[in-house]
Order: structure tokens, then sequence, then C-alpha cells
């Protein structure tokens, strides 16, 4: 299933819609598919229309047949920054606000920027952008999305070092899936159309092969579909009201240092996005897990994981009783919560059977919610799966 071919003049008349700057979005689930050449395309066809263009960060990878869309486009010179020794090249994001066009085309938008630049993340130099009024098209791989983090790593064994939030997707006011057939990938691949011939046997070696590129393909197809069902249900809200949004709020019960915490926030935010629904995350502060009486460890654990929850776009709640569980049932049955998402018990068995385990009192007390268990994470082998390069 591959999303229509959506026209330049299609984009052009949403984003006209609104102040803000727009976000056109080309996913993509490997280097190759050609992500880079449908933006140059659709840039050329909007400057045929009168639209002011400009290319803020453009990577061609030595590919000729990119390399000549970008020959008569206006191109925003890139930033040098030295930093230890050597001349590290970005994305002048202060000279694109300057110039001010209509649209800018950036490519390679979960790239993380060289020390000294104002934002950490191109992502934030994109929303710079369009809070400036600049509409922005950009393109990203499916494998840099957070909340996929966990499971693209466990299906590929590749650790995923750059991501963007969920939330950056769901600016978007467009999503498009550039789907390509995985053998006629590889193909692209072994003549020398992606990677420079001495890296090819490299690639394929390591993220090209058939089964790591199978699962980021029905990732990239089923997250693409998922955006579009978003933005349905999001227009079904303004008409059903409140009520219908309550009914898929998810609620993920997190404690002070979890060893599973990271793929229940994932968990949480995969579950609020396929049912278009806010979601919380809510830490119980009793009284033996006061900031004075846990130690230094478990408190940079828990501001580490309110960070990625916040990343994540989830609303973080600190409670204080002296019980977790009475708590976590009143605040969820209090804000619409119909799914709660826990760890599993770090407790001995024979601890959890004289009731004392947080999840299965949840269990017993819960009979309105859906509980969702998350097993503890597994160890993933290094690799690397960085925006464009083997």
């Amino acid at each position: 299933m591959t999303a229509p071919r959506l026209r330049a003049e299609d984009f052009l008349e949403l984003v006209q819609r609104t102040r803000r700057g727009g976000l056109k979005l080309y996913i993509g689930f490997a280097a190759g598919v050609g992500k880079t050449y449908r933006m140059l395309e659709e840039a050329h066809a909007l400057r045929t229309r009168g639209v002011d263009v400009v290319l803020g960060f453009i990577e061609t990878h030595g590919r000729a047949d990119t390399a000549a869309l970008i020959a008569d486009m206006e191109i925003v010179p890139r930033r040098q920054i030295h930093y230890r020794g050597v001349v590290v090249e970005e994305m002048d994001t202060s000279a694109i606000l300057a110039r001010r066009p209509a649209m800018c085309v950036v490519d390679e938008i979960p790239h993380t920027n060289a020390p000294g630049s104002k934002n950490k993340k191109r992502y934030q130099d994109v929303l710079e952008l369009q809070d400036a009024g600049i509409t922005v098209i950009g393109a990203l791989n499916i494998q840099h999305l957070e909340s996929l983090k966990d499971v693209v790593e466990k299906a590929t064994g590749v650790t995923i070092h750059e991501t963007v939030p969920d939330r950056f997707l769901k600016e978007a006011v467009q999503v498009v899936n550039l789907d390509l057939a995985v053998e006629d990938l590889l193909e692209r691949l072994k003549t020398g159309k992606i990677y420079a011939a001495d890296k090819v046997p490299w690639a394929l070696d390591h993220f090209f092969r058939d089964g790591n590129l199978n699962t980021l393909r029905e990732l990239a197809l089923r997250e693409v579909a998922e955006s579009l069902e978003r933005q349905s249900e999001t227009r079904a809200r303004t008409t059903t009201g409140p009520a219908r949004a309550a009914r898929g709020r998810v609620m993920v019960c997190m404690s002070s240092s979890p060893p599973q915490a990271e793929a229940m926030l994932r968990k949480g935010s995969r579950m609020a996005g396929r049912l278009s629904g806010d979601w919380f995350v809510v830490y119980v502060e009793t009284p033996g897990e006061a900031p004075d009486r846990i130690d230094s460890e478990a408190q940079r654990h828990l501001l580490a994981n309110i960070a990625l929850a916040r990343e994540l776009g989830a609303e973080v709640v600190r409670l204080h009783a002296p019980d977790p569980v009475p708590a976590l049932i009143d605040f969820a049955r209090s804000h619409g919560v119909g799914h709660l998402v826990i760890g599993r018990s770090l407790q001995p068995w024979w601890r959890q059977l004289l009731g004392r385990s947080v999840p299965l009192r949840l269990l017993r007390e819960t009979s309105d919610l859906d509980l969702h268990v998350v097993a503890r994470g597994t160890h993933v082998p290094d690799g690397d799966a960085g925006s464009e390069r083997p």
C-alpha cells in the first residue's frame, strides 16, 4: 500500500489555511527510497507556481539524479562550526529566518546538530521555522520515530542513535510514505544508486538485510495509515465532542526507576497515537519515595524518564499518596482513562501473593479499565542506524 501521490498544489492549499508555517513529511523505511528526490521534485513544482521556495539543507549522498535537481534552485549556504579541529556544516536556521521564504526544504530531520548550535536537534530548527510562518517540506526514515525505537531495535538488532518525538510527526499537515519493494531497493543499492561501491558490501551485511528492510517497510506502511486515521479521528472529535476523545485516554503508571520505563513510555505513546487520545504519565510519590529518601541514581532515572515522557507528548502528573494504587485508580477514573500501562513487578513471587504487588492489586481493583503489562526490556546488540549513512 503506497500513499497516493499528492500534488504540490494540494499541499499549497492546505498550508494557506493557517498562519503558522505548515509541515509536509516524506517518510521512508531506508535510505534510497527516494525521499530527497521527491522533495526536490515538489520544490520545482512549487516554484513553477510562483512560490518562494529555498533549500535549507539537502544531502545528495553523491547521487547524480538528485544533484541534478538542485542545480537551479536557491540554496541557503550552510553554517560552518569548528568542533575539535573539524569543520562541521549545519543548516543555517538564522539565515533562513532572515531570508524569510514561503517554503523551505529540509533533509535528514532526525539529525543531531553540532555542539554550539542554537538547537540540539534539526527537528527543533524546523519548529522554529514554522513558528516564523515558514512552511517546511522535510524527510525522515521510520526507524527514527521515538516511540518505535524499542520496536526497531528489538526486531533488527540495530541501535537507533537519533530520533524525533512522535508529537513532531503530528505537526505535519501531510505525511507521505515513499514505498518501494525490498527487492527493488536492494537492486538500487547493488548498482551504486544509494551508496558508493566500496560501502555496498558493508550495508548488505548490516542494515540492508532482507529481514530488517521488510520489518521497517511494514512499520512505515502502518505508521502512515495510522497517521491518516489520527487525522480522521481528530476531525471526528470536533463534531462528536470530548466524550469520544476521553475513551481513548492512556495512562502510564511509573515508579521512581523501573527497568522497563522506556518501553512503558513508548508503548503508551503508540497506544495513544492509535487511539487518537490524550495520555498521561503518572508518578505517585509515597513517603518512602520522597526525594530525600531515594538515591541519586534513582532520582536521575526518574528525571530522565519524565523528560522522555514529555518528549513523547505525555502530560506528566506527580501525585503524593501513602499508597500508590488508590491514587492511580482515582486519577484514571476522574480523567476518563481507559487504558493503564504498567511494568511487571520486581517483588519476589511470595510477596506478590501476599497482596503487596501493585500490578496485581491494579488488576483486581480495575475491572472497568484495560490493563497492559510491559515486559522487562532486553539488551540490543550495538549497530548503526544513522540517518542516511551506512
